[in-house]
């Protein structure tokens, strides 16, 4: 293989994307800016190799890689021009860090001598995002040696290697480049390469370029692996009180995970209490027996003392249910963390233990050495409690919701459960959608994969982050509340970029519904204006604007026809209008009759 050479940065910008693309990148993002003429260009010649993306908003952009990292695994490379723009990758930087989402952001930078001198568009970007990334450091100036390129492979290597174990996260490289930027001669002599050969004055004037041979230097470069390791010894986990939380998580292999979960609860007798952003739920021939209902539930004072539990095992990360995590403090049984990273997942902290294994590992680490349930599971009565309870508390829910005509909002959770194409991606924002899916998604046995961005739990870059998700996708859906759609309206900018289909389940309470379940919901003012903060917005117009199309729902028939097909191209908005104070006044008066 040979590739064009005019000047040191066009060099220097092939060897980097060149690695990258060796050690498995398909996709990179790209904000508008002169400083990164270079990565640029190179990328751009890399495709189609690397799907390569424009987007001109940095926030939105890096919330899009984000979101395209959560549905392949992979690292996305983000790239930015000098100046306040990479400033902007900051939020999804955070979210990447707190959800374990690998992310490789390359900010192209003034060289040195031009920094501190007010030359424009230059700022300390060194270390720009404090303690956030895996790692973070600044590249070389590109010089044209051998052992210097050398260093730019190795160092892209273990970048990349960085951004995904031991616990994936962001990387940032800042790379500074000196003129010229864009791929025209540049004077230097390129002879001393070895492994060049340089044009001759004919050639030159054929339009032949200077080549650079890169079979021997990039052969030793392959994707990375990283081996699995198993638990020092088998814990204690038996209890005939005992109970696995499938929490949070958007494992990349979701039938195996769920797989794995109900492995582990059939070995030691436990009922499994799924979170709604948990696949768990939606692989109910996996786990017939599962919990769903344990919000409502702890709800009964009578319920939350008879089912306290001795042993916690916890799969994933802690859900969002308040009445959970108030019944496990006041309880403080022992907790087993299953999860192979690093991280500290107990922030009720009880007495917990962490297994640094994923639950597939484990799992496998227990059928190994154990054939059958251990002897002091055989008392079933608390694990058929669980169960009793859950069926009162689902058919209950069931009933209610099936008879709901009002647009009450937690009823779009229900019916997505109910009504979505199997298999569909489904990103569902923070705030009030979380926790409704939380309260009413019901179980089945769709597969639906559900995504969110609960690292950070904030209603940055959602938009932008569904679409990454969407992005050469089955046709999937996000369900938001409007102030999290219009935080993030940049994101329709990439319309033209984006292939595949979303459909977006707007809520639109004109405001915050989830500040009206605080108590600083009674103390008016300033709770309107300085907490729901109405924007009122026509979203049919702002639809318009962005050449979205826009469907106002107006039945509960309606919404179901239009969730089952969907179309497979284009974006769209399904707007569904509700009344926040008297969403939450339907919670808070029927959310704990459940389960009585």
């Amino acid at each position: 293989m040979a590739i064009a050479l005019r000047n040191i940065n066009e060099l220097w910008a092939f060897v980097l994307t060149e690695t990258l693309k060796r050690l498995g990148l398909n996709c990179v993002v790209i904000c508008p800016g002169s400083r990164s003429t270079p990565l640029v260009v190179a990328f751009a010649q890399q495709a189609p190799d690397i799907e390569v993306i424009s987007i001109l908003d940095e926030r939105s952009a890096a919330f899009f890689a984000l979101g395209r990292a959560k549905t392949t695994g992979k690292p996305v490379v983000l790239v930015c021009t000098s100046g306040t723009a990479g400033a902007n990758f900051y939020p999804a930087v955070i979210e990447a860090k707190e959800s374990c989402i690998p992310l490789l952001l390359l900010t192209a930078d003034r060289p040195q001598e031009l920094r501190g001198c007010h030359s424009g568009q230059t700022i300390d970007q060194v270390k720009l995002y404090g303690n956030y990334p895996n790692w973070q450091t600044e590249l070389a100036l590109p010089v044209a040696e051998i052992e210097m390129l050398a260093y730019l492979r190795q160092t892209l290597i273990y970048a990349w290697e960085r951004a995904i174990a031991p616990v994936a996260g962001a990387v940032h490289l800042n790379i500074p480049f000196r003129d010229p930027l864009a791929p025209i001669a540049d004077g230097i002599d390129l002879t001393k390469l070895r492994f060049l050969r340089i044009a001759t004055l004919r050639e030159r004037e054929e339009r032949t370029l200077t080549q650079l041979e890169t079979t021997d230097f990039f052969s030793h470069i392959i994707p990375p692996s990283f081996l699995s390791f198993s638990p020092p010894i088998l814990p204690p986990f038996s209890s005939p009180r005992g109970i696995i939380i499938a929490g949070i998580a958007q494992p990349q292999h979701p039938q195996e995970y769920c797989l794995a979960i109900s492995k582990l609860a059939k070995f030691l007798g436990f009922p499994v209490l799924a979170e709604g952003l948990s696949p768990v739920r939606n692989y109910t021939h996996l786990n017939p027996d599962l919990i769903s209902t344990y919000d409502s539930i702890l709800r009964n004072p009578q319920l939350a003392e008879e089912l306290a539990p001795e042993v916690v095992i916890l799969v994933g990360e802690m859900p969002t249910s308040k009445e959970l995590r108030t019944w496990l403090q006041k309880n403080q049984p022992q907790m087993w963390v299953i999860d192979r990273s690093d991280r500290n997942l107990d922030s009720l902290h009880l007495k917990t233990n962490h297994l640094r294994v994923s639950v597939n590992e484990l799992t496998e680490k227990l059928t190994e050495k154990l054939t059958e349930k251990h002897p002091s599971n055989e008392d079933c009565s608390y694990f058929q409690t669980w169960c009793r309870a859950d069926a009162i508390a689902r058919k209950n829910i069931d009933k209610t919701l099936q008879t709901t005509n009002d647009f009450f909002e937690g009823k779009v959770a229900w019916l997505l459960s109910q009504f979505l194409p199997s298999k569909t991606p489904l990103f569902i924002a923070n705030s009030m959608p979380v926790r409704d899916v939380e309260f009413f998604w019901k179980p089945n046995n769709a597969q639906i994969q559900p995504f969110c961005n609960r690292g950070a739990n904030g209603i940055d870059g959602t938009l932008s982050t569904a679409l990454g998700m969407a992005h050469h996708n089955k046709p999937s859906v996000m369900l938001t509340g409007d102030l999290a759609l219009l935080h993030d309206t940049n994101g329709f900018l990439i319309r033209n970029k984006f292939v595949g289909h979303l459909t977006i389940i707007l809520i639109n309470n004109n405001g915050g519904g989830i500040f009206e379940m605080l108590p600083i919901a009674q103390f008016e003012p300033p709770f309107e204006e300085f907490f729901a903060t109405p924007q009122d917005i026509d979203f049919a117009q702002l639809s318009t604007t962005y050449g979205v199309e826009h469907q106002l729902i107006t039945s509960w028939q309606e919404l179901e026809d239009k969730l089952n097909p969907l179309p497979t191209n284009g974006i769209r908005i399904l707007e569904i209008r509700t009344n926040r104070k008297l969403d939450a006044k339907w919670r808070k008066e029927n959310l704990g009759k459940f389960a009585i």
